[in-house]
């Protein structure tokens, strides 16, 4: 089970205008603003639930992730994810979560993916065993046969990320966080990755928490959603609740945004 109960995460961020001068001026005297990336943000998911988790840019659901993965620790409230607190128990932690981030590789450029699973098989002390059957599970269900002796570099950006969702998946975690898993894919790398990730869920029961801004993705694979704006949780409940009449998906998406100003 994932619990956050009033967590808050903020950053500093230095400003200053355009111009040599302004930069000499900030070697000695820098501006900063405070950003309020979570305030307040409570929320509990149960196991084997998939989730989307929703907001414009800015909203605070990359920062979530980012502590529920143990990356950042927030400055005030309480995290635990399958009884860990993530950024406190960081070696445990990661041995039951996938991150899988659409904007971040975690394969080796320059090296076949296959040296990229054999390298995380030794980061996350897989048996030999355990990682055989994860591999041709995954090389089966995602048709990575004629990608793994490519090296990541050389593949185009859905066979890439094929890959990355199989390397997030080896160590069998019982969480996936998703963040943008299918940005810039085409339909059919999108259809495929979609019914991967509906296949994982329901043969390994894989809790999954997804954010993007396809709607199609949150339509497809999730049925509760939660809505974050402005760094507060606004509402948390099924597409059905939201939906009015035969509106597309993104129209009503577009919508519940407008309704709370963001």
């Amino acid at each position: 089970m994932i619990a956050m109960e009033h967590v808050c995460k903020s950053y500093k961020i230095a400003k200053r205008n355009a111009g040599f001068v302004e930069a000499c001026k900030a070697l000695f005297h820098r501006e900063y603003e405070v950003i309020h990336a979570l305030n307040d943000v409570s929320f509990t998911i149960h196991d084997g639930e998939m989730v989307g988790y929703i907001g414009p840019n800015g909203a605070g659901k990359s920062s979530t992730i980012k502590i529920l993965s143990g990356i950042l620790t927030p400055d005030s409230g309480t995290v635990l994810v399958d009884g860990h607190v993530p950024y406190k128990n960081r070696i445990d932690h990661v041995r039951e979560i996938g991150v899988v981030f659409g904007q971040r590789s975690q394969l080796w450029w320059d090296v076949p993916v296959i040296d990229s699973f054999e390298l995380l098989k030794d980061i996350y002390s897989i048996s030999d065993a355990c990682y055989r059957q994860s591999l041709e599970e995954l090389t089966e269900l995602l048709n990575l046969s004629e990608l793994l002796r490519s090296p990541a570099r050389q593949l185009s950006l859905g066979q890439r990320m094929r890959c990355e969702i199989a390397a997030s998946l080896l160590h069998r975690p019982r969480i996936l966080f998703l963040d943008e898993p299918t940005i810039g894919l085409d339909a059919v790398s999108k259809l495929a990755v979609r019914d991967f990730i509906l296949r994982q869920n329901q043969t390994h029961k894989t809790t999954v928490i997804l954010t993007t801004h396809d709607m199609q993705d949150i339509e497809s694979l999730t049925s509760r959603i939660l809505l974050i704006g402005k760094g507060q949780i606004l509402m948390d409940g099924s597409l059905d609740d939201i939906k009015s009449g035969n509106e597309s998906i993104d129209a009503t998406i577009a919508e519940l945004y407008r309704t709370y100003h963001i």
